[in-house]
């Protein structure tokens, strides 16, 4: 927990959230139209997307079955009746003046979710629920100097709105929850949990209060769509509701939007409360009965989630908390640490992943489904270190060279002649010469044996860095102290 000092004392921020996952599928929540990304406007809308007259929704088994899933991996409880109500607001690119949400009758209930924290420390954050509903299209202002586009391709596509209790206590706790709440989504295969690309949106209620007293009036700042402007939107957001009071004024429960470009927040428009949308079911849609059975098919596919397999990581491979923690981040490299380390010392692997292989995505900034090093490839470059093919110190300009080739490691060494140097013969050359040239090194190493590494280093740069380090180290010493 992090306390904001104000001018009068120490303040305590609270904070839930509420993220709108979009689900994977690829037709929408009552209609059978696409849901693919970046399609022309207009061009993937049913008859019942667009709100025409007696057009009926039928709901997508599919949808259904995510957000299950969904709930499942969220420690939740699953509901086996839910409702579907209609929420009433008007908006240009709402076209039926209400959206099909869930109200008092959810699919899925309360549920927790475990974050690790940077200082190391874990929490639990609870999860109040989660609901299916459809989205709204999208209003667009930038296309015409005086009016207003509408585009409605994203109307209709199937959302989980997932609530979380007001248990975050600070900007870093809120992003630590919504990094792990996407990695979630992502291993499930529920949602892609593409930020940047509207597929997960984010809604931020945040208050403040002093440390111990009641929850004081709540501010919504609504889609913001990365997790560093979430930060950012909290930490400015309670800032500013701790210099109203303090100035004697009084928090206005409000809807806000974040400016990324000023780094603030600024009033949208008073804040709704559940009586303002005028819910009741939808007369169209039938109560939604799931058995237990049903969930418990579900349940048996689900794969193994970050939590287990940070865990699994910790105890089988003998990583830190921290190196676990950041190879499960995500799927995919988590399943490209795994074929590194299938049959290696796994420590070594987690270095490289997280060191060397890192970097090198980073310096390109791509992805590591997009890494010119494959991690069959990686895993051949560990081998040729162990088996004493190349030094370590090879190594790494070896990997330089699978970057830029993206050629077997045992290829490239032969190609370029790397091959380490173990034959005696050679090295003891390397050294006499060493030794020869430098007298005075020589005597000043008898009176502080620590220039040891000196030598060491000149051996292995006379050699390009082929000899064989514990070879040298053995050699030089006898030669040295003879």
């Amino acid at each position: 927990m992090s306390l904001i000092k104000g001018e009068t004392g120490e303040w305590e921020i609270v904070l839930g959230l509420e993220v709108h996952a979009q689900v994977i599928s690829d037709a929408k929540l009552f209609s059978g139209a696409p849901t693919a990304f970046g399609a022309d406007p207009n061009t993937q809308v049913s008859l019942v997307d667009a709100g025409m007259p007696g057009m009926l929704p039928v709901i997508n088994a599919h949808c259904v079955e995510q957000a299950v899933r969904t709930g499942l991996g969220l420690n939740a409880r699953i509901n086996l009746r839910s409702v579907f109500d209609r929420k009433n607001y008007f908006f240009p690119d709402l076209p039926a003046g209400y959206q099909i949400s869930q109200y008092k009758d959810p699919i899925v209930g309360e549920g927790t979710i475990e974050i690790d924290l940077p200082d190391g420390e874990s929490r639990k954050v609870g999860i109040e629920r989660v609901h299916l509903e459809q989205d709204a299209g999208k209003s667009l202002h930038d296309q015409h100097p005086s009016q207003t586009y509408v585009d409605l391709n994203r109307s209709g596509v199937a959302l989980m709105e997932i609530v979380s209790k007001p248990d975050m206590r600070s900007a870093d706790e809120a992003a630590a929850y919504l990094a792990k709440l996407r990695s979630i989504v992502r291993y499930l295969g529920t949602c892609d949990g593409n930020m940047d690309e509207g597929s997960m949106r984010c809604d931020v209620n945040v208050s403040v209060r002093r440390p111990g007293e009641a929850l004081g009036t709540r501010c919504e700042i609504k889609n913001v769509n990365s997790i560093r402007f979430v930060k950012q939107a909290i930490e400015y957001e309670a800032r500013r509701q701790v210099e109203i009071i303090e100035g004697g004024g009084k928090v206005e429960q409000e809807t806000r939007r974040f400016d990324a470009g000023r780094g603030d927040t600024r009033s949208m428009r008073s804040k709704e409360d559940a009586h303002d949308y005028r819910y009741f079911p939808d007369p169209d849609l039938l109560p939604l009965v799931i058995t237990q059975e049903y969930v418990d098919g579900i349940r048996g596919t689900l794969p193994e989630l970050p939590d287990a397999r940070k865990n699994r990581y910790i105890k089988e491979f003998g990583l830190s908390l921290y190196d676990a923690g950041v190879l499960i981040g995500e799927k995919e490299t988590a399943e490209y640490f795994e074929t590194v380390a299938k049959g290696r010392d796994a420590k070594q692997a987690a270095n490289w992943v997280t060191g060397d292989l890192f970097g090198m995505l980073k310096r390109r900034g791509v992805a590591i489904t997009e890494s010119p090093v494959t991690a069959a490839n990686l895993g051949k470059l560990l081998d040729l270190i162990a088996d004493g093919t190349i030094s370590g110190r090879i190594a790494k300009d070896l990997f330089l060279a699978m970057e830029e080739t993206g050629k077997d490691p045992a290829v490239l060494v032969e190609e370029r002649g790397l091959k380490q140097v173990t034959d005696t013969g050679p090295i003891e050359a390397a050294i006499k010469a060493v030794i020869d040239a430098n007298p005075g090194q020589v005597a000043a190493y008898r009176a502080k044996p620590t220039l040891f590494g000196w030598f060491v280093g000149q051996v292995m740069k006379s050699t390009g860095g082929k000899a064989n380090p514990k070879v040298v180290n053995e050699l030089l010493r006898k030669a040295l102290d003879s």
